[in-house]
C-alpha cells in the first residue's frame, strides 16, 4: 500500500510553556485521531525543533515554517489527505495552520 507524508505546517506551540491541563487535552485529541486512523498511521512522527534550510547556492536561511511529521498509508492522495479529517493540528480554524500530504515514492536506485 502506498504511504504518504503529513507535514505539519505552522509555527509549533511550546508545550513546556503550556498548562499541564491543556497539555493533557491536547494530547488527548491527538490519542483519539490516532485511534479514529489505527493501523493506517504508520509512523506517528514526531515534532521539529529549530531548522535551516540548505540552499542551492551555498548560503543558508530560515526553514519554512513546519512542525512535525505523521506517515500514513493509504489506497490513494485523497483516500490520504482525508485522514486529516478531524485532526487536532487543524483544530484551530484561524488559518494559520495546515498539513501537506505527499505520496512518498520508490528510489529509483533501491534494491
Amino acid at each position: 500500500m502506498p504511504r504518504f507524508m503529513m507535514v505539519y505546517k505552522g509555527e509549533a506551540t511550546d508545550v513546556s510553556a503550556m498548562p499541564e491541563g491543556e497539555v493533557a487535552a491536547i494530547m488527548a485529541k491527538w490519542g483519539l485521531w490516532m485511534e479514529r486512523v489505527g493501523p493506517a498511521l504508520v509512523d506517528v512522527g514526531a515534532p521539529f525543533g529549530p531548522g535551516t534550510s540548505v540552499i542551492d547556492d551555498g548560503g543558508t536561511g530560515p526553514a519554512v515554517a513546519a512542525s512535525g511529521y505523521s506517515i500514513v498509508e493509504a489506497p490513494d492522495l485523497e483516500a490520504a489527505a482525508a485522514l486529516a479529517d478531524g485532526h487536532p493540528y487543524l483544530s484551530e480554524g484561524s488559518g494559520n495552520f495546515a498539513i501537506d500530504v505527499y505520496q512518498l515514492m520508490p528510489v529509483p536506485f533501491q534494491p
